[in-house]
């Protein structure tokens, strides 16, 4: 399996709109359903992280196959921890409206921090599982999406033109109380320009590695994650229709319990 051929990159646009849109789905079911969908995910995270060890010792495309996938299930485990409410920061409650500055960004800090912790504990524990094996495709695949995401989350902080909530489960209806809609922030050009140098340089690694195996497969598969991260990105700044992409997965929400 080449990475020339096209196929990681549809790999992963593939399991990332699919588990994208199973978290979303699972979210808007009833409170009640939670507790077992979670505990199903929790088992699924603690076998990823076996399989995450067990591919950095393999350096061949399955095992960056394999890298790459088990690396987006324990995040998907991250993402329903904090959707559902069980992982998220001691505040719960809007930002108040005289709120600014320092201020503003410390109460919202208190809304997330204990997520934000266990993201880094786990990018921390999937890099010792990594630490000098030849395959390295997991714990990339884990930095990426927490520093992507670290971008995204300040970026709608600071304000942008487009803020999508439509994936906001009622029960984080406050979180919304510290997003800004703004015509323009310095940090949006900054996300993307450093995002696609980081793009631009895993294509062209990808396409000189000498073989196809975990390396060009990784490389690729790393390099269609950060391109879907920059197009998440322009979704915050262009009036397009990016909720519809999860149109089929939001239909689960009109019976949540409250």
């Amino acid at each position: 399996m080449a990475a020339r051929d096209g196929l990681p990159v549809l790999y992963a646009l593939l399991i990332w709109f699919v588990s994208t849109g199973v978290i979303i789905w699972l979210d808007g079911l009833p409170k009640r359903t939670f507790r077992w969908s979670f505990a199903a995910a929790s088992v699924v995270a603690v076998a990823a992280l076996f399989g995450v060890a067990r591919s950095a010792a393999d350096p061949s495309a399955m095992g960056a196959y394999l890298g790459f996938t088990c690396a987006l299930a324990v995040w998907g485990w991250h993402e329903m921890s904090f959707l559902m409410g069980i992982i998220t920061g001691p505040r719960k409650a809007p930002c108040p409206p005289h709120a600014t500055g320092w201020t503003r960004f410390k109460l919202a800090a208190a809304t997330l921090i204990y997520h934000e912790i266990a993201l880094a504990l786990t990018a921390a524990v999937l890099v010792a599982l990594s630490w000098g094996r030849p395959n390295q495709t997991a714990a990339a695949t884990f930095a990426i999406l927490f520093v992507m995401r670290l971008s995204t989350k300040l970026n709608i902080f600071i304000g942008v033109p487009n803020l999508t909530v439509d994936f906001l489960p009622d029960h984080l209806g406050y979180l919304k109380s510290y997003f800004r809609t703004k015509r323009f922030n310095w940090l949006f050009p900054v996300s993307i320009v450093a995002s696609t140098i980081v793009a631009v340089g895993l294509a062209e690694a990808a396409f000189g590695a000498v073989s196809a195996g975990a390396e060009a497969v990784g490389l690729t598969l790393l390099f269609a994650l950060v391109a879907l991260a920059i197009l998440e990105h322009w979704f915050l700044v262009l009036p397009l229709p990016d909720a519809a992409l999860w149109r089929w997965a939001m239909t689960s929400k009109a019976g949540q319990a409250k």
